[in-house]
């Protein structure tokens, strides 16, 4: 197991910090920077795809968490099946569903509606949900599930109506599983490619892609912008997990 993390890793970092003839260099990251746009794009990207997952999924959860059990399998199930799916496939399904011609674009159409749906970055923040939506939706409902029904009610018997008991007992003992969801939405986010190629534009490339197409050219050039990108996301990680001890405490 080490062999296949630790030694991949070893040689992403090595060619990141030398050039084509094997000498110390720091040209590679240097060459950074001509992203440095793609980066930013790529971070926001997946900000707001994981600030809309986290918006459809907390109400779907707690609806799942409160629903028979024969209900909350059928759910799952449902959520499931995309998954089941090869990714490429599924990016397909979107591209055939918004291209011009396609079963959105005719009806929107229909209601004398135009608009380019295809090639764009809202159709990549669309892929991205679509996509990635069931990685927040389970750690969220796994977590409500396990919300003793005997703490909401004692907060009814209190005094506190629906919307103070949503706010100050669910929303808190919810947060393990909006910090997980949100970790493992957005890693994927900034860090996925095909989407943005086939839903996109031109504008639209994410980081992920170019170091796709980056590596056959120059295995340095995408090593270093593969070990930025895992830096920043081991960052990103580490809050996350230090946000969810700080949470844990109080």
């Amino acid at each position: 197991m080490i062999i296949f993390t630790v030694v991949p890793l070893a040689m992403v970092a090595y060619y990141a910090v030398t050039n084509k003839q094997g000498e110390l260099s720091f040209e590679p990251m240097m060459k950074i920077l001509i992203y440095k746009d793609a980066f930013i794009r790529s971070l926001i990207i997946a900000f707001i795809s994981t600030a809309i997952c986290l918006i459809i999924a907390y109400p779907l959860a707690y609806i799942m968490s409160r629903c028979r059990a024969n209900a909350r399998r059928t759910m799952v199930m449902l959520i499931m099946l995309p998954m089941w799916m090869n990714f490429l496939l599924r990016i397909y399904s979107w591209m055939m569903l918004l291209q011009d011609g396609g079963i959105i674009s005719n009806i929107i159409s229909f209601f004398g509606i135009k608009a380019t749906l295809l090639g764009n970055s809202g159709a990549v923040v669309l892929g991205m949900v679509y996509n990635f939506l069931p990685f927040m939706v389970l750690p969220l409902y796994t977590v409500m599930l396990k919300i003793d029904n005997s703490i909401i009610e004692a907060a009814n018997d209190l005094g506190a109506n629906t919307l103070r008991t949503f706010s100050k007992v669910i929303i808190p003992l919810s947060v393990p599983g909006i910090i997980s969801g949100i970790t493992m939405v957005f890693v994927p986010a900034a860090s996925t490619f095909l989407v943005s190629t086939y839903l996109g534009g031109p504008n639209d490339m994410l980081i992920g892609d170019i170091i796709q197409k980056e590596f056959p050219i120059s295995r340095n050039v995408g090593s270093a912008m593969s070990l930025v990108l895992m830096v920043i996301m081991l960052i990103f990680i580490g809050v996350m997990n230090k946000f969810g001890d700080e949470e844990a405490i109080f």
